[in-house]
């Protein structure tokens, strides 16, 4: 319904982190377009209300020229009237001071200055964007503010109770199939007793109840499992404070078929009853692919 669609209109002044400011809505889930074409508005906002399928639109929107306030005037005329959507208009800024600084360490020139001095560019932009900045429903100044802190800034007014921003991947894997370089946490498991050498478990994985039971029945996993759910307990939540969206934990064995994908499965389930967790098991069957063949 489109009564349930939330649309947030990120715009401001040239280099006051709209660019960041995208990259946390789509983190929060939203949809989110970047500098779409005035003239393509109508036709956009006909096909959202028309489809049902988008519940958060981020629209990024520099008004560098009249067309681009006077259309957005318009849509938020047509939300009003019509009451099809809640659509908030967010503006970013900054101090002249901070904005000169940031452009000439980028050393881009300003969009309104292309010929003339970054200052001017940037009292002719806050002069076009005065009416917007006044009908903003949130104003966030960026002056002092870190990508980290505006990310959070967003996240604070934006986030709601069934965003999971922040998820962990837990994957298994074998080591003599080479380490997963995008894991954030490496746990080497081949210390562990391995169900291989038993002709009655070396076909099964871990994902099989007997594999399972005889890697968990070892005193030695008990011990290594309580000791490393502990640690990972006391460290996850400064990776989600430090802005992470995502944390990746490997834990690998030799063949990725047996002890890794058994602790990985009992640890997936636990970190599960505090965050959003999706487990794979990256080699659980290379070496059965591998047999096959040869």
């Amino acid at each position: 319904m489109t009564e349930d669609i939330r649309l947030v209109i990120i715009t401001g002044m040239s280099g006051a982190g709209k660019t960041v400011a995208m990259q946390s809505f789509e983190d929060l889930g939203y949809f989110c377009i970047d500098n779409m074409p005035p003239s393509l508005l109508p036709k956009f906002w006909d096909l959202v209300r028309e489809s049902g399928k988008l519940s958060k639109i981020a629209l990024v929107i520099d008004l560098r020229s009249r067309a681009f306030y006077d259309e957005i005037v318009r849509m938020l005329n047509d939300v009003a009237v019509h009451g099809t959507m809640n659509a908030q208009v967010l503006f970013l800024d900054a101090s002249d001071e901070e904005l000169v600084s940031r452009y000439k360490e980028t050393r881009r020139s300003h969009p309104l200055a292309r010929n003339g001095r970054v200052m001017e560019g940037i009292q002719r932009e806050r002069t076009l964007l005065a009416p917007i900045r006044q009908a903003a429903q949130l104003v966030i100044d960026t002056t002092k503010l870190s990508p980290r802190k505006l990310r959070e800034e967003i996240f604070h007014n934006y986030e709601t109770e069934t965003t999971h921003t922040f998820h962990i991947e837990i994957m298994s894997f074998g080591f003599k199939y080479g380490l997963p370089i995008d894991a954030d946490i490496v746990m080497d498991v081949r210390f562990l007793p391995n169900p291989y050498y038993l002709p009655e478990l070396r076909e099964q994985t871990g994902l099989d109840q007997p594999v399972y039971d005889y890697v968990m029945s070892q005193p030695q996993t008990e011990d290594f499992y309580q000791r490393f759910v502990g640690l990972l307990t006391s460290i996850v939540p400064g990776y989600k404070k430090e802005g992470k969206s995502s944390l990746t934990i490997a834990i690998g064995c030799t063949g990725g078929q047996h002890r890794s994908v058994a602790l990985t499965q009992r640890i997936g389930k636990t970190l599960g009853d505090t965050y959003p967790v999706h487990v794979t098991h990256r080699d659980i069957n290379k070496r059965k692919e591998s047999a096959n063949r040869s």
